[in-house]
């Protein structure tokens, strides 16, 4: 399985594509980042070129999926985030739902499934990916909406385009559910890109109650061919915490 540095983790105070240039010096081919606003995209697919380390993920600017009257922004966020994706050669965006508004779960469910359809010519037109995630609304996230898995594999199978996926991130699923290797594994179809963290705490992944090495043997050894994005706040140094990740589980 590919490891994938989460670059603001790790490299808060550094340049991006500096960053990059470190990341690839630890051994790091894949990279992710959030808010691609404040980067020279130019500079970096240069350094994308320059290093061989691919960007895998940004983030779409607008998350407010589960209001139907923020549609429009949604979409044309979607759109200027495809734009910045393909400069930078990512295929993949991931993009919250949003809050829970208060309105029936089923009416922002229903929302959440249109916002996604109404953005698929949009995909299609970049070949991007968007991706969706379930977040912890018990220590991160409150008042969330979309914080179970079995919803945002209903939302996949719902709307069935291979451009709409879930990024399941195994800290967040923990928080709120735990059974993390059958959900993954039993709905690989739906996953498109995995995070990782340890928990309590959200640090280094062996610091943590999962074991990731048991984890991430069963999904490779149940065909998952894609990255594992290490999302946490590091408690070693930022570097030498990369380095250790590479060991154990590179």
């Amino acid at each position: 399985m590919r490891l994938c540095a989460a670059i603001p983790c790790f490299f808060r105070n550094v340049d991006f594509c500096d960053a990059l240039r470190q990341a690839a010096a630890l051994g790091y081919d894949a990279a992710e980042t959030y808010n691609w606003k404040n980067l020279d995209l130019g500079k970096v697919r240069e350094t994308i070129e320059e290093t061989g380390v691919e960007l895998l993920s940004m983030c779409t600017t607008e998350f407010r999926l589960t209001d139907p009257a923020c549609r429009e922004l949604w979409v044309e966020g979607l759109r200027e985030s495809c734009a910045a994706a393909k400069k930078v050669g990512a295929k993949r965006l991931i993009t919250q739902v949003g809050n829970d508004t208060g309105a029936p779960r089923e009416e922002q469910h229903a929302s959440i499934v249109a916002g996604l359809k109404a953005g698929i010519p949009i995909l299609e037109e970049y070949s991007v990916t968007i991706m969706i995630e379930p977040l912890n609304t018990y220590v991160n996230h409150p008042g969330y909406y979309l914080w179970q898995s079995a919803e945002a594999f209903d939302i996949i199978r719902e709307i069935g385009h291979p451009n709409v996926k879930v990024i399941y991130d195994i800290y967040h699923q923990q928080v709120m559910e735990g059974n993390i290797i059958p959900s993954i594994t039993k709905n690989l179809d739906c996953i498109a890109h995995l995070h990782a963290a340890g928990h309590p705490g959200r640090n280094e992944l062996q610091f943590g109650e999962n074991d990731y090495r048991v984890i991430f043997e069963a999904v490779d050894k149940a065909g998952y061919t894609g990255a594992v994005g290490l999302e946490y706040s590091p408690k070693l140094d930022p570097i030498e915490s990369l380095k250790l990740a590479k060991k154990i589980y590179g």
